[in-house]
């Protein structure tokens, strides 16, 4: 397509056509760059998130959920050892995740007083006659559930944290069934 003359640069007194020159636009280019990497890193402090009390307590509620899960695991495997064996990567992975659940947790930074409290409670059984991989399952969609449902009450890496979880969780249920 040939080039049409109305778009043609004059050339101003030097010679030169008028416009963008190298030089410009190398400039230009620079210092966008320092704008953009200003403007996308960190001025080195790293404030935590606010925490509201009802964040906090919904997110010691969902420890206490994946706690209960942790448990559930270990009342499958009791009740079905060979359930026990085959899901043992899985339930690693919710002991996993009780344990990132715990760091993220305002005020729950200990892991033996969690632990204590959690174990207070009578742990979780399948119940007489029911097939425990599907006891095991409904438990794992449950709990999938409440961390989902929690992390739009959260902000930042905490509900990230509990979407993840969540979605890993599904992942387990669909193993399960």
């Amino acid at each position: 397509m040939p080039f049409s003359p109305a778009f043609e640069a004059l050339p101003d007194d030097s010679g030169r056509a008028p416009g963008l020159t190298r030089r410009a636009l190398l400039a230009s280019s620079a210092a966008g760059l320092a704008l953009l990497v200003a403007g996308c890193t960190s001025s080195g402090k790293n404030p935590a998130e606010p925490v509201t009390d009802r964040q906090a307590e919904a997110m010691a509620a969902q420890v206490r959920v994946q706690a209960a899960l942790v448990a559930a695991y270990r009342a499958a495997a009791k009740a079905d050892p060979a359930l026990g064996s085959a899901t043992a990567t899985l339930a690693t992975q919710a002991g996993q995740q009780l344990d990132r659940l715990r760091a993220a947790a305002p005020g729950t930074r200990s892991s033996a007083s969690s632990s204590s409290s959690a174990s207070s409670s009578a742990p979780p059984a399948p119940p007489a006659g029911q097939d425990a991989k599907a006891w095991l399952a409904a438990q794992v969609t449950a709990t999938a559930d409440s961390h989902a449902a929690a992390c739009v009450q959260q902000v930042g890496a905490r509900s990230a944290l509990l979407g993840s979880i969540a979605a890993g969780l599904r992942g387990q249920a669909g193993q399960l069934t």
